[in-house]
């Protein structure tokens, strides 16, 4: 069974070193922001942010006008519902008071019987 290995100091030293300088060659690796592939792909996300937001400036445009529709819509049901109620009170009203004079009319039947009775 083997075991553990122990490194000596210079060993894990250059482990070190060797670690770092492959971390330094992967960044040298990375394309610079000057590098054409880098700037057209910066020129794309840049296109692709500008038609989201066309789209979003759209998109909140028809909503709008769709709230605007609705809330026309609303306002000329509301205002024809007023109107409706308006009318029903008013008949409501007139025929409050034609029962009211159709009940005078039948009291001032009644009176005159009695009187004419009492005669």
């Amino acid at each position: 069974m083997s075991g553990y290995k122990d490194l000596g100091f210079n060993e894990r030293l250059s482990s070190a070193a060797d670690a770092k300088r492959a971390l330094l060659e992967k960044h040298k690796a990375q394309p610079r922001p000057d590098d054409p592939d880098v700037v057209a792909q910066r020129a794309a996300r840049q296109a692709l942010v500008a038609a989201r937001e066309t789209r979003n400036a759209e998109r909140k445009a028809a909503k709008e006008i769709e709230a605007k529709r609705l809330a026309e819509e609303k306002a000329i049901r509301e205002a024809a519902e007023k109107k409706e109620r308006a009318e029903r009170a008013i008949a409501e009203e007139a025929a409050r008071v034609e029962l009211l004079a159709q009940q005078k009319i039948a009291r001032d039947a009644r009176y005159a019987a009695r009187k004419a009775r009492q005669r």
